[in-house]
């Protein structure tokens, strides 16, 4: 008989003076995963994370940890009862307290136990030579690897993080998560995270649950939900995209890229078609002198220059297209500025666009 998930959460709901803010909410998290609510500010990510912990109550709706339930519609066990690990932004270290004071607190055993205990997560997070100093000694970084090693020294079932990279620079951040993770991994943590950053979600996550207006409206593993996206908004959350009105006819739209497959949109619908500015292909061959658009391609569409810039490994160029006057974005590797008035045949990619059901 398979074993229940580390975490489980069925149909959590959440009001706040009428306003809903968490609606319907369910999700698993396995012993050693890492799954993580994605989604723009205000969407619930954190309030589930609190109802989880306890420190915030569900209106209705199941806490399951390990098979067992911890709350039902609002009564349960309270937080610190629950085996649950809490990582925020503020990383609320005791100034009064050193490190090995920070780690250890809340530690029932033995002194030599949770002595043997902090030096042990100490070495896990890089910072045994910090063990006497206090948290004004230290840097942003490194309050961050101490405040992972007191969340897990109560060798918690489950770690609840919420932005907790956020207050990090961008220099430290990506090697940080990535010592973070491997911490959680080697422990056997299941871990939810909360964060608003796509990168950060598809840095760390094993799945990830897009989060809008308090319901999860898709969840996979990241390469699967970047690259099948359920509608426009889900794919603009990830990256760039170029948006193309369209209408159906016959299972098909058409538009000056040629024509795409829309099967199963009734006919007379108004569909977008949406694709990423590094799948539109600049064709220089065009013009009358090069080659015919492969059927991957479809038909090359005339545009005008009207932005370039280079973005350090790429460059972006706006074109204003000569259809409809809309501009359209195309992701280029490397340097390419060529001056703005200048036209050029722009093609896209069918395999890589999306058809979507304007909203």
């Amino acid at each position: 008989m398979p074993l229940p998930p580390r975490l489980e959460i069925r149909q959590i709901s959440r009001a706040f003076d009428g306003r809903s803010v968490v609606r319907d909410v369910s999700l698993t998290v396995q012993p050693g995963q890492v799954s993580c609510l994605l989604g723009p500010s205000g969407c619930g990510k954190s309030t589930t994370l609190r109802i989880i912990a306890g420190v915030e109550h569900e209106d209705r709706g199941v806490v399951l940890v390990d098979g067992h339930e911890i709350s039902r519609d609002g009564r349960g066990a309270p937080p610190e009862a629950r085996g649950i690990g809490l990582m925020f932004q503020d990383f609320a270290l005791f100034p009064h307290l050193d490190v090995a004071g920070n780690v250890a607190f809340g530690l029932g055993g033995s002194r030599a136990a949770n002595r043997a205990r902090v030096e042990e997560l100490l070495a896990k997070v890089g910072m045994g030579h910090h063990i006497n100093h206090y948290p004004h000694e230290l840097s942003g970084g490194e309050q961050q690897r101490v405040a992972l090693a007191r969340a897990l020294a109560p060798r918690p079932r489950i770690m609840l993080m919420d932005e907790p990279f956020s207050g990090l620079d961008d220099r430290l951040r990506d090697g940080i998560r990535d010592e973070t993770l491997d911490v959680l991994k080697s422990e056997g943590t299941a871990v939810l995270l909360v964060t608003h950053e796509p990168s950060e979600a598809m840095r760390m996550a094993d799945e990830i649950l897009l989060m809008r207006a308090g319901r999860i409206v898709q969840r996979g593993a990241p390469y699967n939900i970047y690259n099948t996206p359920v509608d426009s908004e889900a794919a603009a959350f990830f990256s760039d995209i170029n948006v193309i009105p369209s209408t159906v006819r016959g299972a098909l739209t058409e538009n000056a890229f040629g024509q795409f497959l829309a099967p199963g949109v009734a006919d007379g619908t108004a569909v977008d078609i949406v694709i990423r500015p590094q799948h539109l292909r600049i064709d220089f061959d065009r013009g009358g002198k090069g080659p015919n658009p492969t059927p991957t391609d479809g038909s090359a569409a005339r545009g005008v220059v009207e932005r370039a810039r280079f973005m350090g490994s790429d460059s972006l160029i706006e074109f204003r297209m000569d259809y409809d006057g809309s501009i359209l974005k195309a992701q280029v590797p490397s340097v390419f500025l060529p001056k703005v008035g200048t036209p050029m045949w722009l093609m896209i990619r069918r395999d890589r666009c999306f058809v979507f059901p304007r909203a």
